[in-house]
């Protein structure tokens, strides 16, 4: 079900790169992380409209909501813990708030960041995001995804904040595919269980359908790359034919792609729901593969909650 590992943020950056030449009005921002966001890419065909900040994050965001006020699209990368942990008073006041064109894009994100350990592995960016009125939140399932998205919110205008890994995930999406924000995709039809997910999860969802699928159990497979504004019609339709659902993410729990399919469930559609992320918890150093294992963030991981989710249905 899945193609080869490519990285997101190697896509990110090949998409910048092309709207260099596309887009005058496109400037992009980084905080002495270029080479590894990949903002480098940008940096080297058009170095006029780079800025390099260093190590000063905070105010990367103000000098990008400047060029936003002055009519610039302006694209800001470093690190999903400094973006939006170092950052948020910045994106709170100077970005959401006067509903600026910054895209906040952030890489290094999730527990898979790996033997960077817990003070780079950025568990809660999604929830501090999905809580800034006028911010829409974005979390692409793979490389050719990122590049579409990338091309989406640079069309788009108002504040994004996109989140990337750091390894390589299989690729699930075509490449060449339109990104539509707020639009979730139906990658496998089921009548079963519900798998949604988001980021380098919905491939982990497909292969959990595939284990499900031999034990005789249909999973249909969301893929939900825009986690505001989410697709809660998506959502009520697919549950409404399953009876009940599960969310994955490389996230915590609590504040991210599993409260919000929470909170339309609760408005919508009564159904067992079952949170595949960490569990309110920091991570700690180690294989990027073996923490995935350690904090529960597998496709047998998700098969589990899967089976957990279908023995709660009325």
């Amino acid at each position: 079900m899945t193609g080869q590992k490519l990285a997101q943020r190697n896509y990110y950056g090949k998409a910048l790169a092309e709207l260099a030449g596309k887009r005058p009005d496109v400037v992009v921002l980084d905080a002495d992380l270029a080479g590894s966001t990949k903002t480098s890419d940008f940096q080297k065909v058009c170095p006029e409209r780079f800025v390099e900040v260093g190590i000063a994050e905070q105010n990367m965001i103000g000098i990008a909501a400047g060029l936003a006020a002055s009519g610039k699209t302006a694209f800001a990368s470093t690190f999903g813990v400094f973006a939006t942990g170092r950052c948020w008073e910045q994106i709170r006041l100077a970005v959401a708030y006067p509903k600026l064109n910054v895209k906040v894009v952030a890489t290094h994100c999730g527990i898979s960041v790996g033997e960077d350990g817990a003070s780079h592995q950025a568990l809660e960016d999604i929830s501090v995001m999905r809580s800034l009125p006028n911010m829409t939140v974005i979390a692409p399932a793979d490389a050719y995804e990122a590049y579409a998205a990338t091309m989406a919110i640079a069309d788009y205008n108002g504040p994004v904040y996109m989140r990337m890994g750091r390894a390589e995930f299989p690729t699930i999406t075509p490449e060449g595919k339109k990104f539509v924000i707020g639009k979730a995709t139906v990658l496998r039809e089921g009548t079963d269980v519900t798998l949604i997910g988001c980021g380098q999860m919905v491939s982990f969802c497909l292969d959990a359908a595939e284990k499900l699928e031999a034990e005789g159990i249909s999973a249909e497979v969301v893929n939900m790359s825009t986690i505001k504004p989410l697709d809660s019609q998506a959502v009520i339709d697919s549950v409404s034919k399953t009876g009940c659902c599960v969310t994955a993410e490389e996230h915590s729990i609590i504040g991210g792609l599993g409260s919000a399919v929470a909170e339309c469930l609760c408005e919508s559609v009564c159904a067992p729901l079952e949170r595949v992320g960490t569990k309110d918890t920091f991570g700690e150093s180690g294989k990027p593969a073996d923490l995935m294992v350690k904090y529960g963030l597998t496709a047998d991981d998700i098969v589990a909650a899967a089976k957990k989710s279908i023995s709660r249905k009325a």
